[in-house]
């Protein structure tokens, strides 16, 4: 069983455990399995609608005192004595570590001892923990999301008032596919972040799918946008086709455009500002322009809704004045990021599953680079140390 998250208004803690439980996990059964591991809270869920739509509104009451907050350490060892399944033990370990190390790189504290204040009430641990075991309740192998939109505008809490999006939730997404949205106010929350990015295998269009069931999440705010503040689950079988393939696939733009009268100078930088605006690839080809001029063809690939920003920059940032669009599909292998111990530390690395569904790792060059920067070794032999490690201790990596 395969689930698409389509988080055309946003992502929460209730907004995921109650599109979960519209999709059919029991609340009973969800409150009989927190219970050993959560206490003083009560799950209620009535029905809402939003633009006609019918969805479940969770809300966890809790007899906990406000502004009651914990810190990492208390919420792993919660978790490590919890007699729950592997799969979600090791999913809730990794959202909070997720959340810990942002707000550790914010505030500059330890990640042990770095507090939680509105993800460290008991509502905010159901809601992480529920997600789970929803998720291994109905049986969900893989998990594929949309590109998360983002808010605008500020929010008050507990540090303050900070700009939306807040910057632990942009710490969370990093290197996550992310989108505008019309909505004047927060709509991904720092537990919404870590339990998505935690979650999804790929990020983008639908996946090839038999749909099977849909479940519709009620957010609680007035967000001001267009759109109903709902999160939708899609639920359903891979077809055939994607279970024998193994390849990905979805629709790109492909800009181009030729340049023989700009400074080579610039398009690095230019590749730079591409790669960092949401870019999926840029080349540049040699070509002999009219007149027999040396020229350069710029190529960029990019998701529809990436296209005018990165027109726009390329029109800018270049001497070129056009540029040709053209919608292509593209087909590829996917990827998840992932951590290997090696003998120099922990390396993030590409986890590539091939049409044979054989899986293998690919060390990320910029871990690669920071590590023989600090042993003060070459990038050539951190790069085979690394790769001598993967082969013999394979299985020593973790999903990130």
């Amino acid at each position: 069983m395969i689930a698409y998250v389509d988080m055309f208004s946003g992502i929460s803690g209730d907004m995921m455990l109650g599109a979960l439980v519209d999709l059919g996990v029991p609340v009973d059964w969800l409150t009989e399995k927190l219970s050993p591991v959560l206490t003083g809270f009560e799950l209620k869920t009535d029905t809402v609608f939003r633009h006609h739509l019918r969805a479940v509104n969770l809300t966890v009451e809790t007899r906990e005192g406000r502004g009651i907050s914990r810190n990492y350490k208390d919420i792993r060892a919660i978790i490590e004595k919890a007699d729950l399944p592997e799969k979600v033990k090791a999913n809730c370990l990794q959202a909070f570590q997720k959340i810990a190390a942002a707000e550790s790189g914010i505030h500059g504290h330890d990640m042990d001892t770095i507090h939680f204040h509105e993800i460290g009430g008991i509502d905010s641990l159901v809601d992480i923990v529920g997600t789970f075991l929803a998720v291994d309740y109905l049986g969900i192998d893989r998990v594929y999301a949309s590109a998360v939109p983002l808010g605008s505008g500020v929010v008050q809490c507990a540090h303050g008032i900070l700009p939306v999006p807040v910057p632990a939730v942009l710490s969370i997404l990093k290197d996550t596919p992310v989108k505008a949205s019309d909505a004047r106010t927060e709509i991904v929350t720092p537990t919404g972040a870590a339990l998505i990015t935690t979650l999804a295998a790929a990020f983008g269009p639908m996946p090839e799918m038999k749909i099977q069931k849909t479940g519709y999440g009620a957010g609680k705010r007035e967000t001001g946008s267009s759109l109903p503040n709902l999160l939708r689950i899609i639920l359903g079988e891979k077809t055939e086709a994607a279970d024998t393939s193994g390849i990905q696939k979805e629709t790109v733009q492909v800009i181009k455009t030729n340049i023989d009268d700009m400074s080579p100078e610039i398009s690095g930088h230019l590749m730079d500002l591409l790669l960092e605006n949401q870019a999926l690839d840029v080349c540049f080809t040699p070509v002999q322009m009219k007149k027999n001029r040396p020229g350069v063809q710029v190529e960029v690939l990019c998701r529809k809704e990436y296209l005018d920003a990165l027109i726009r920059l390329i029109l800018t940032e270049t001497s070129s004045i056009g540029v040709r669009v053209r919608e292509w599909d593209r087909f590829f292998l996917l990827r998840e990021p992932a951590e290997i111990r090696t003998s120099l530390g922990i390396i993030q690395a590409k986890k590539i599953t091939g049409p044979d569904h054989r899986v293998r790792f690919v060390p990320e060059y910029e871990a690669v680079k920071k590590a023989a920067l600090e042993n003060r070794l070459p990038l050539q032999e951190v790069f085979n140390r690394v790769l001598v490690d993967i082969n013999l201790t394979g299985k020593d990596t973790e999903d990130r």
